[in-house]
């Protein structure tokens, strides 16, 4: 695993443990703020890998057909 997965991947992590809960598109807002330059796919990809680790888990709230992470 490359340095910079390994640190969107911990980033997205800290996230979540601070926020509870996120979507793509505000994770993605969030760590182009902190200067991790990011598209929305690559932070897909990750998510999709960490869903498939186990660490994260996916859910929608209301009708709105956006998914929201969270840690498991």
């Amino acid at each position: 695993m490359s340095n910079m997965k390994h640190n969107i991947r911990e980033e997205i992590i800290s996230i979540l443990r601070r926020d509870g809960h996120s979507t793509v598109a505000i994770l993605t807002r969030q760590l182009n703020e902190m200067g991790i330059e990011c598209t929305r796919q690559k932070v897909e990809r990750v998510l999709r890998n960490l869903i498939r680790d186990n660490v994260i888990e996916v859910y929608y709230i209301n009708a709105n057909h956006r998914r929201h992470y969270r840690l498991r």
